[in-house]
């Protein structure tokens, strides 16, 4: 006798049930992939992040520097699509470029005319053993006729309106390698030196001046890609420097830190996509002034390759500032290029002016003739 349930037809041979697993087994909702659980964590994170306070500059010759040395540690393609120095930007990812010469160019403008740039020249060895490679790069950064407000007892009680010139020079080495199960190790080590000079916009016989002075500085950096849809990054950066302050009254000197970490998930919605989200963490402390300071922001971005990687797009948010890019390869030479409105505001606030614009550019030749991976 043969008998059929016309819901989960079930069949009775000979008296004996038979439940076709694939037909009668409880539907169970599947749970969201585990790694998908983590970005969207990281997600809420940074977003409730960006409400916090905010930090503020400090020292002119150490604010400039988010204009310059800041960036070059993150990368332009990073900068288009949201800054986040965790994942495109981790120095563990370094042998992904390995044989690359590059130049990088770049220029900020406030509405109140003051601008920076700078320059930098920088160059990638070849894979070696195990793929460990090395990098350096060598930068150089100006602002001259600069406008701002300072405070320091030999100008006077309360901010004080000054104009002055700043340089910054750096030179930056990065070592990293893969390691197992998709995971990638890099180092950066830096030395970097800058000052500032001004005068009183209403008694020119005062002057102040800034100097750094280098003291061991440098950074951690730790990559996970557990597919090729999917990335994960840490990375530390610690900044010391010893300022010494010239005014009127003397010379005073103290030392200024700086300890950044970022967190960071890339995932690739489809194919030549990726969805970028990452928080950072900057501790800052300065004995001049006896401030300290420790704000987290989110770090959010966009990309979309076409033409076989020929062409590509991105946008962003970095930390409270909206970014853009786009990268154009042919052969060996690659150019990438980012926009950024109102770069560094969530860490020099108005020091230099209300608003600005700046244009980044990476022009990279592969010597090695080698397609990156």
């Amino acid at each position: 006798m043969v008998a059929i349930d016309p819901v989960c037809f079930v069949v009775i041979p000979d008296q004996r049930a038979w439940f076709p697993r694939r037909f009668c087994r409880p539907r169970v909702k599947k749970r969201a992939h585990p790694r998908l659980r983590i970005l969207l964590l990281v997600t809420a994170i940074t977003m409730a992040s960006g409400i916090l306070p905010q930090a503020r500059g400090q020292s002119p010759e150490i604010s400039m520097r988010e204009f310059s040395s800041s960036q070059i540690k993150k990368g332009v393609r990073p900068i288009g699509f949201g800054g986040d120095g965790a994942t495109w930007g981790n120095y563990g990812l370094l042998w992904h470029e390995a044989g690359g010469a590059l130049g990088d160019d770049g220029e900020t403008q406030f509405t109140n005319g003051n601008e920076f740039q700078f320059q930098a020249l920088g160059m990638t060895s070849p894979a070696t053993w195990h793929r460990l490679t090395f990098y350096a790069i060598t930068m150089v950064q100006r602002g001259n006729d600069i406008h701002l407000k300072a405070r320091s007892p030999g100008l006077g009680p309360g901010s004080t309106a000054i104009t002055g010139s700043g340089a910054d020079l750096g030179v930056f080495g990065k070592i990293a390698m893969p390691l197992s199960r998709g995971f990638s190790l890099g180092v950066l080590l830096s030395h970097e030196r800058s000052h500032f000079e001004a005068s009183s916009d209403t008694t020119p016989a005062n002057t102040i001046r800034y100097d750094s002075a280098w003291r061991p500085s440098g950074g951690l950096a730790l990559a996970w890609e557990p597919s090729r849809r999917l990335l994960f990054g840490i990375r530390e950066m610690v900044n010391n420097d010893m300022e010494y302050r010239t005014d009127p009254e003397g010379t005073t000197h103290g030392e200024i830190r700086s300890t950044e970490f970022r967190l960071g998930a890339d995932i690739a919605p489809w194919r030549g996509a990726w969805l970028d989200v990452g928080g950072t963490s900057l501790i800052r402390s300065n004995a001049q002034t006896a401030t300290h300071s420790h704000v987290y922001q989110p770090n959010l971005g966009f990309e979309q390759n076409l033409l076989h990687k020929r062409l590509s797009l991105r946008s962003g948010l970095d930390e409270t500032s909206p970014t853009s890019g786009l990268s154009l390869q042919c052969r060996r030479l690659k150019l990438d290029t980012a926009y950024v409105h109102n770069m560094g505001r969530s860490r020099v606030g108005t020091l230099f002016g209300t608003s600005s614009n700046s244009f980044l550019a990476t022009l990279t030749f592969n010597y090695s003739g080698k397609h990156a991976e």
